[in-house]
C-alpha cells in the first residue's frame, strides 16, 4: 500500500471513529436517544465541531437570525442579557454538556435575545439551520423536543413512572382515566312523578345504588340513592306511593364526561357523595358511582375520608395517617402528580383538623364563640406534603378590644387542646409557635386587620421572614365571610404600597436557587451528612412560592394556591404565558422529586427530609432538576428587574 493510501485510510478511519463517538455521546441525551438511527445519523454527518475559548462569544443579538444549531458537547455555555436596573449584564441562564441552543430563535427565524457564551473552554455540535430544519421533517422525537423543550423532558419522566406502574400494578386504569370511560352502562332513570315504590324496584332489578330524575329533555333534576332509601326507611311513615321527586336529593353534581376519575373521587370526597353524574350539553350521559372508582384498584380514597370524618376518637385518626401514606405511595406509583397528590393530602388533612376539632367541641364543651379555624403557609396553600407541621390561627368577632380579650380567654384552652390533638395525629408542633393556642393568634376580626396592616405599613427586611406565610391563610373550619373579607383588605392595602411590595420582592430573592454558573449544583453539607446536598423546599420550591405570592398580592389575585396564581398571573398578562408554563413544569417536578424522596426515606424508616443528593438522581431526573432550578432563577431575575432590586 502506497503511503498516500495508507494516510487517507487512517483519516477515513479516524473520521468513522468520531462519527461513532458522537453518535454515543448523543444517545445518552433526550431527544437524541429516542430518535431513529438514520436520522441521527443524518444530524451527525451534517454537524461540525467548533470550539470556543472560555468568554468566547458564540451567538449574540447583533449577530441577526440564527443560523445554527448548537449542541454543547463539552464544557457550559452561558446566556447574558444587560441588566436594566444597574451596569453591566447578568446571567440568565447556564446550558451544560448534551444540552442545545437556541430553539426558540431558530424556530422564530429571529435573533437571540440573549447574548451566549462560553463559560468554560466548550466544544460544540453545530448544525446548519437547513439541516435543522429537515431534521424537523424527519425525526417526530426531535420535532416535538424542538417544538416543546423541557416539557417533553418531563413527559419522558412521567411515562417512565407510568411504565414502572405498569410493571409492579399491572396495566390498570389511572386517575386520569375520562369518567366517560368508566361509565360503561346507560344511567338508570325516571321522571319525577314516578313513584317511589316503581324507582325503587328499577334500581333493584338494574342492580344500581341510584336512579336520576330527569325531565323530558334528559336534564338530570335530581338523583335518588341507597342512602335516600334507607332516610325513608327510617323515617316509618312515609308513603312508598309518593313521587319520587318529593324523596330526591335536587340538583345532583355533575362533571363532563371528559372529566378524570381523580376529579370525580376529590368531589365524592369534599361533597361526601357517592354517585356523579356526567353531563354533556346538560343532558344525562352516565353516573359514575363511589364502586366504579374501586375497580380501579386503588386506595379507597373516598372511604378513607368517610373513616376521618366518622372517626370517634383520636385513636383512630392516629392510625389513618398510615393509611395516607399508603394512599399517596400508590398514586405516585400510578403516574399522579404532585398537584393531584398535594390536593389529596391537604383534603385529607382539612378533614382530620375539621374532626379534631369536632371531637375537642363534644369533650370540652362549646364555648359559646362563633370561631373559624385558619391555616397558613403550605396547609393555606393546599401544598402540604406528608413532612407538615402546623400553621394556624383562629378568626371571630368580637364588639370591641374588651370583648375580644373576654372570647379570646374562652377560646384559648380549646385552641392549645386542638393544636395537641393534631400533634397526636401527626401534624407537628410549629416551633416557632405560629399557632392558634399563642394569644397573638387567636384574634378578632378587627385584630387580624389590624395586624396584617402592621405587617405591611411597618415591614422590614427581617420581619418578613417570619410574617409571609400569613398572606397565604385560608380557612379549615368555620365560616368564611370574614376571612374572605380580610383578604380583600389585604389585597388592597398591598396593591396600594410600592414599598411593602418591594421589601416582599428583596425576600423572595434571599433565597438562591442551588444552581452555579461553573458547576451542575451548588451543594452544601449539614453537620449531620456525609455528603454535600441541596434543600428541595427551600432552595427549589420557595422561589415559585414567595414570587408568585408577592405577584399575586400586588395585582389582586386572590387565590392562595402557587400554581393557581402563576395561572391567574399569566391570564392578567403579568407573567409571559410562555415563562408561567416553564415556571409551571418546574415547580411540578421539584415538587415531585420531593415527594418521591419522602416515599423512599418513609419505606426505609428514615427522618423525612427536603435535602437532595443530586448525584442519587439519574442523568435526565438530574438533567430536568438542573433546568428547573434555573427556571427558579429566571423568575427571581424577573423580580429584581421588575423592583430594581
Amino acid at each position: 500500500m502506497r503511503k498516500t493510501d495508507a494516510f487517507a485510510q487512517a483519516g477515513k478511519t479516524a473520521v468513522l471513529q468520531n462519527i461513532h463517538a458522537t453518535l454515543v455521546f448523543l444517545q445518552r441525551f433526550a431527544p437524541f436517544n429516542q430518535m431513529e438511527a438514520a436520522h441521527l445519523a443524518f444530524l451527525v454527518e451534517q454537524c461540525q465541531l467548533r470550539f470556543y475559548a472560555a468568554g468566547e462569544s458564540i451567538i449574540k443579538p447583533t449577530d441577526g437570525p440564527v443560523a445554527h444549531f448548537y449542541i454543547v458537547k463539552q464544557g457550559s455555555v452561558v446566556g447574558e442579557r444587560p441588566h436594566s436596573a444597574r451596569r453591566g449584564s447578568e446571567t440568565t441562564f447556564e446550558i451544560a454538556s448534551g444540552e442545545c441552543f437556541p430553539l426558540a430563535a431558530l424556530l422564530g427565524e429571529r435573533a437571540t435575545r440573549t447574548e451566549h457564551l462560553a463559560g468554560l473552554d466548550t466544544f460544540c455540535l453545530q448544525l446548519p439551520r437547513a439541516a435543522f430544519a429537515r431534521l424537523m421533517t424527519l425525526s417526530g422525537p426531535f420535532r416535538n423536543f424542538a417544538l416543546r423543550g423541557v416539557s417533553s423532558l418531563l413527559d419522558q419522566v412521567n411515562r417512565e413512572v407510568q411504565r414502572q406502574a405498569v410493571e409492579t400494578l399491572g396495566n390498570q386504569y389511572s386517575l386520569n382515566t375520562r369518567l366517560g370511560e368508566l361509565a360503561l352502562r346507560q344511567p338508570v332513570t325516571c321522571s319525577g312523578d314516578t313513584p317511589l315504590r316503581q324507582a325503587v324496584a328499577a334500581m333493584h332489578r338494574q342492580q344500581v345504588g341510584s336512579i336520576v330524575i330527569v325531565d323530558p329533555h334528559k336534564r338530570p333534576l335530581g338523583i335518588f340513592t341507597l342512602r335516600d332509601l334507607r332516610q325513608v326507611v327510617a323515617d316509618g311513615h312515609s308513603d312508598f306511593d309518593q313521587p319520587i321527586a318529593r324523596c330526591m336529593t335536587q340538583k345532583p353534581f355533575a362533571l363532563s364526561p371528559d372529566a378524570s376519575a381523580f376529579d370525580a373521587a376529590v368531589a365524592m370526597t369534599e361533597r361526601t357523595i357517592a354517585h356523579v353524574c356526567l353531563v354533556r350539553d346538560e343532558r344525562l350521559c352516565g353516573v359514575i358511582s363511589e364502586r366504579d372508582l374501586f375497580s380501579l384498584q386503588r386506595v379507597d380514597l373516598v372511604h378513607l375520608a368517610r373513616t376521618i370524618r366518622n372517626a370517634p376518637g383520636l385513636d383512630l385518626l392516629e392510625a389513618v395517617r398510615g393509611d395516607i401514606g399508603q394512599l399517596v405511595e400508590r398514586m405516585l406509583a400510578h403516574g399522579a402528580s404532585s398537584t393531584q397528590i398535594t390536593r389529596i393530602i391537604t383534603l385529607l388533612n382539612d378533614q382530620t383538623v375539621s374532626r379534631v376539632i369536632e371531637l375537642t367541641l363534644a369533650e370540652h364543651g362549646d364555648p359559646g364563640v362563633p370561631f373559624s379555624w385558619l391555616c397558613f403557609g403550605s396547609e393555606g396553600r393546599g401544598e402540604q406534603t406528608l413532612l407538615t407541621d402546623q400553621d394556624n390561627g383562629i378568626f371571630f368577632e368580637a364588639r370591641d378590644a374588651v370583648h375580644a380579650a373576654e372570647l379570646r380567654g374562652r377560646l384559648l384552652p380549646l385552641a392549645q387542646q386542638i393544636n395537641a390533638s393534631l400533634a397526636r395525629c401527626g401534624f407537628s408542633l410549629c416551633q416557632g409557635n405560629i399557632m392558634a393556642g399563642n394569644p397573638q393568634l387567636c384574634l378578632s376580626q378587627a385584630e387580624w386587620s389590624r395586624r396584617f396592616a402592621g405587617f405591611i405599613r411597618e415591614a422590614t427586611p427581617e420581619n418578613l421572614l417570619g410574617s409571609s406565610i400569613y398572606f397565604d391563610l385560608r380557612v379549615v373550619w368555620g365560616a368564611e365571610q370574614g376571612c374572605a373579607q380580610l383578604r380583600r383588605e389585604i389585597l388592597a392595602q398591598v396593591a396600594d404600597n410600592r414599598l411593602f411590595q418591594r421589601l416582599l420582592a428583596d425576600n423572595a430573592l434571599r433565597q438562591k436557587p442551588p444552581v452555579g454558573r461553573f458547576r451542575d449544583f451548588v451543594l452544601s453539607r449539614k453537620a449531620s451528612e456525609r455528603t454535600a446536598t441541596l434543600d428541595l423546599k427551600a432552595q427549589g420550591l420557595m422561589p415559585f412560592v414567595d414570587g408568585a405570592r408577592l405577584l399575586a398580592l400586588a395585582h389582586g389575585v386572590e387565590a392562595t394556591n402557587t400554581l393557581q396564581r402563576l395561572r391567574e398571573l399569566v391570564l392578567r398578562e403579568v407573567i409571559d404565558a410562555q415563562d408561567g408554563a416553564a415556571y409551571e413544569e418546574a415547580y411540578h417536578f421539584i415538587q415531585q422529586t420531593r415527594m418521591q424522596q419522602h416515599q423512599l426515606q418513609s419505606r426505609q424508616n428514615l427522618p423525612l427530609s427536603n435535602r437532595l443528593d443530586p448525584d442519587s438522581l439519574n442523568h435526565l431526573d438530574r438533567r430536568i432538576l438542573r433546568e428547573s432550578l434555573r427556571q427558579a432563577q429566571r423568575l427571581q431575575a424577573s423580580l429584581s428587574l421588575r423592583y430594581q432590586l
